[in-house]
């Protein structure tokens, strides 16, 4: 281990705050048009960590000049009487965005919630119009937090292109998406997920490592070859209830050449990104 050499942090705070510079920008010259970029946001019942995430994106949308409408249910909302909601929205002219936050109480389906969205306001990039536009390498929304993964990368100059990625953790709102995102940068791209067998000789071949399952040291310094790039996308608490990642961080930054922190690295750049993609929406009007 070179316990001499620190990782370099990927500070995801400061990087969000550049990003949202252009976003107010952006804002500016869109309403100087005539046009308010415009995002709802659905919040079904009372999930203390949706609400948290909800007022989050409300207050970022607020400090760049984007428009954002918090559209606030009871848990016991009808499946039918949400999906009337949305299509209100789909229809409404001043909403260019519209997100629906996830997870939704267990009597409606969010699959078909999601689906009931038009794509050309899908910001969380969800839809299978979307997953279908990333697929294929045509344009259309990108799921927030990979996108934000793949703005980390660009912001240290990193070429992905040659190089071996492994992406743990195969949801479709982060590891299917990061892996198409980083084969089409040209990187060949391994993913794992709970069935994988023998993680850490897979882990130990990979240039750049996205950790994104929700379990804590799901990645540990000794899975890790000296120099890689490390993003962790996961959210947990620790022991002593602090926010942690999946990456046992105290030990892999010993060894890894880049890391981003949790908290700071991934989720700001997760919500700049949802500005990204409504400010892109409301371009296209």
């Amino acid at each position: 281990m070179n316990s001499g050499s620190h990782a370099k942090i990927i500070d995801g705070k400061a990087l969000a705050e550049e990003l949202r510079q252009n976003v107010t920008l952006r804002a500016a010259a869109l309403r100087a048009r005539g046009i308010t970029p415009g995002l709802a946001v659905i919040l079904v019942g009372d999930n203390p960590a949706s609400q948290v995430y909800v007022r989050n994106k409300v207050k970022a949308c607020a400090d760049s000049g984007i428009h954002s409408v918090l559209d606030r249910h009871p848990a016991d909302l009808t499946e039918a009487m949400l999906l009337a909601r949305v299509q209100e929205l789909n229809n409404d002219p001043a909403i260019h965005g519209i997100l629906v936050q996830l997870p939704l109480p267990s009597h409606i389906d969010a699959h078909k919630v999601i689906e009931a969205i038009s794509p050309a306001k899908d910001v969380d990039g969800f839809h299978v119009a979307s997953a279908g536009a990333l697929m294929v390498g045509q344009p259309g929304f990108w799921p927030c937090t990979p996108y934000g993964c793949m703005k980390m990368l660009e912001s240290i100059g990193y070429e992905l292109r040659g190089k071996h990625a492994v992406v743990i953790g195969r949801s479709n709102i982060v590891g299917k998406p990061m892996a198409l995102m980083l084969l089409q940068k040209n990187a060949t791209v391994t993913v794992c997920h709970s069935a994988t067998a023998n993680l850490k000789s897979i882990t130990l071949q990979a240039d750049v490592i996205v950790a994104a399952v929700g379990k804590r040291n799901v990645l540990t310094a000794d899975m890790v070859k000296p120099g890689a790039v490390v993003i962790d996308v996961g959210m947990n608490r620790d022991d002593a209830g602090k926010l942690c990642g999946d990456v046992d961080f105290a030990g892999v930054s010993q060894v890894a050449g880049y890391i981003t922190p949790v908290p700071g690295g991934v989720g700001p750049m997760t919500i700049t990104m949802l500005l990204v993609n409504t400010l892109d929406a409301a371009e296209r009007t």
